[in-house]
């Protein structure tokens, strides 16, 4: 199985050092998977819905609903691109147990969104209601800012 930690440990450590957390996590799994019991896995990325310059994500294994994790009354940490490939940050809500809602002043006509789409995403606060963050995810297949560039050393 796989376990989202995004939310678990040191920004400049990949190892966290919070491994109870960490063991939980794929515990789960292993209960869904040997016993069948409840809810395993992190939201995930289902589909994506654009409606002008509103796009509705979709997300499968949330438990019973999405959640916001903190006081904002907002979720962080998605941004949307336009035909130009730029990204902007993001307004974003929950619509319902599965579906968030995105739009950005910036572009007019989306055709791609990310979610905690970085090397350490920071304050993210996307969750099921069992407590497990979303899954990172990206709609675009773009090439990286360092694909195609020679490195010399």
């Amino acid at each position: 199985g796989m376990a989202v930690i995004i939310d678990v440990g040191n920004a400049d450590d990949i190892h966290p050092k919070n491994k109870q957390d960490v063991g939980k996590r794929l515990a789960l799994a292993a209960l869904k998977k040997v016993y069948g019991q409840g809810v395993y896995t992190s939201p995930t990325y289902e589909s994506m819905q654009i409606d002008g310059n509103v796009v509705r994500i979709k997300f499968k294994e949330t438990g019973k609903g999405l959640v916001v994790k903190n006081n904002y009354g907002y979720v962080n940490g998605f941004t949307v691109a336009g035909a130009d490939k730029k990204f902007h940050w993001a307004k974003a809500t929950i619509e319902n147990e599965n579906t968030v809602v995105i739009s950005c002043d910036a572009v007019a006509e989306p055709i791609a969104v990310r979610y905690a789409w970085a090397n350490n995403p920071h304050d993210v606060n996307l969750y099921n209601s069992e407590g497990l963050p979303a899954d990172p995810f990206r709609t675009d297949d773009w090439p990286g800012l360092t694909i195609d560039k020679k490195v010399k050393y």
